[in-house]
């Protein structure tokens, strides 16, 4: 029991945020009124996009070493709960808000939003850059919201 309770890294430097922010944000993504997003596509979404996120964990945060989040040597509660959470929530939030008339206007506001969040993290020391920095970040928000989500929502309504 000691070494599961070790191994969910609860003592990182700044975990209250990862773990709230991800919180927050699966509640809103499951509360706020559903405008522009079955819930077939959330649930559809969401296990995609959990999935391409834990995948590019496995690339830039394992095998590339280009980022830590918490302690480096095991997956803890709040790298679990963001990288679940965080990225699947904020695309669901964009998809249902989004339309080819706001699209680049969302994609600002999202890139910001998502970059505010790992900037908190950085600030807290939650999260540690090795290699990475944050205009790869940006660059990769812009090219998620602005191009491969919305593809993404037109191939699930096809």
């Amino acid at each position: 029991m000691d070494k599961v309770i070790h191994n969910l890294d609860l003592h990182s430097k700044g975990i209250w945020f990862p773990i709230t922010i991800s919180i927050v944000l699966a509640l809103i993504m499951l509360f706020v009124p559903k405008k522009h997003i079955t819930w077939k596509e959330l649930y559809a979404m969401f296990g995609i996009i959990a999935f391409i996120t834990w995948v590019s964990d496995a690339i830039i945060g394992r095998t590339l070493d280009l980022i830590d989040l918490g302690n480096p040597k095991t997956a803890g509660l709040a790298e679990i709960l963001v990288y679940t959470f965080v990225p699947s929530s904020l695309s669901i939030l964009f998809s249902n808000y989004y339309t080819s008339k706001n699209k680049w206007l969302l994609v600002l506001i999202f890139t910001i939003i998502a970059s505010v969040i790992e900037w908190i993290m950085v600030q807290l020391g939650y999260l540690k850059y090795k290699g990475w920095n944050p205009l790869i970040s940006i660059t990769v928000y812009i090219i998620a919201f602005g191009f491969l989500i919305p593809a993404h929502i037109k191939m699930l309504r096809t």
